[in-house]
């Protein structure tokens, strides 16, 4: 890391347009994972603002399932953060158009995304490599909406391409009123550590508020990205999965208050209710398949990469019951509050369920 530099005793309001976030502390737009039930956790467990999962600006796909369940809002996730996705100005105008109209308070713009099925349609952190198309993207939002304009962004194309400030400059100039920004290129994807100086220098490149993001998996490590950068907040991502009182955790530190991590029967507990809100929301079927996902992150961030954590995910994706998902989580807690090598063995005990898959 870079020298660090002077820190306020306690970080500066986070404001973006009319709202004052309650700490500076972000849970990032992840597909996959920041669905309504997620996003509502992990503010009720301290986060300042979490921001939606994409949504394409592609308007013959805003009626289908998956849009849908996306577009879902609840009146514990906060301020509404509604994040699109695309590569035609007119098309994402007219998605940021749509979703103000639909309660968004805030439109955030996908320009970081390194997957290549967005950026094989020129979109995501593909856009990067076109600054006159970024900055007529931003004209063209900003222009068609009267709630405030974010932005995410990696800090350039490629190490030897990293045009992170003049893309900060080119949003600012736009109007647009928070940027985030991952600290790795897109060539970078997810490999390697990220890299703070380069949002030092977009920090010192424009006045508007810089959000650091990227590898901030500890208290620790957002006090270190925060000095390093002179950001105004942190983004937290990948971190928060399995974790969802990560950024709670890090909010209360950077107030000068202890940021403990939950005991372990208060994680399980949090768990446990994770699981039937994911029932509720996605419906029997599709609720025990998400549920897998999210309950397997619960278990790498508690257990690591052990034998046991495998043979426990393994058996639990075989279950197709909500009944059976609860009951063996419910089995877990012994485990989560006290492992040792004979309680991980017991992990592969499979527990009598109505319906385990074959």
């Amino acid at each position: 890391m870079t020298p660090t530099r002077p820190q306020a005793e306690s970080p500066t309001p986070l404001v973006i347009g009319p709202y004052t976030l309650p700490n500076p502390v972000v849970l990032a737009p992840m597909a996959g994972v920041t669905d309504l039930p997620f996003r509502e956790l992990c503010m009720e467990l301290g986060a300042g603002m979490a921001v939606a999962e994409m949504l394409t600006a592609d308007p013959t796909l805003s009626n289908s399932r998956k849009t849908t369940l996306r577009r879902q809002r609840g009146a514990r996730e906060g301020i509404r953060s509604v994040q699109i996705v695309g590569s035609d100005p007119q098309q994402l105008a007219d998605a940021a158009r749509f979703n103000a109209d639909d309660g968004a308070d805030i439109i955030d713009i996908n320009m970081g995304c390194p997957a290549k099925k967005v950026c094989k349609k020129a979109a995501g952190s593909a856009l990067l490599a076109d600054e006159k198309l970024v900055g007529d993207i931003l004209d063209a939002v900003v222009a068609a909406v009267s709630i405030p304009v974010t932005l995410k962004i990696r800090t350039g194309i490629a190490p030897d391409q990293r045009n992170g400030v003049r893309i900060a400059q080119i949003a600012e100039r736009a109007g647009v009123q928070m940027l985030a920004v991952h600290g790795r290129t897109r060539a970078d994807r997810f490999k390697g550590d990220a890299e703070y100086a380069t949002i030092a220098e977009i920090v010192d490149a424009v006045s508007i508020p810089i959000l650091a993001n990227g590898d901030i998996t500890s208290t620790h490590k957002a006090h270190q990205v925060l000095s390093v950068t002179g950001a105004a907040g942190v983004m937290i991502g990948r971190g928060a999965q399995g974790q969802p009182w990560l950024p709670g955790m890090i909010a209360r530190e950077l107030a000068g208050q202890p940021g403990n991590a939950p005991s372990p029967e208060q994680q399980h507990a949090l768990m446990q209710r994770h699981l039937l809100a994911l029932h509720e929301f996605y419906g029997e079927f599709m609720g025990v398949r998400i549920a897998r996902k999210h309950m397997g992150w619960f278990i790498d961030a508690a257990l690591g990469d052990t034998d046991g954590a495998r043979a426990w995910k393994s058996r639990f994706n075989r279950l197709d019951c909500p009944v059976d998902q609860a009951h063996m989580l419910g089995e877990l807690e012994a485990i989560t509050t006290n492992i040792d090598e004979p309680t991980a063995s017991a992990l592969n005990t499979v527990p009598t369920g109505r319906s385990l898959a074959a």
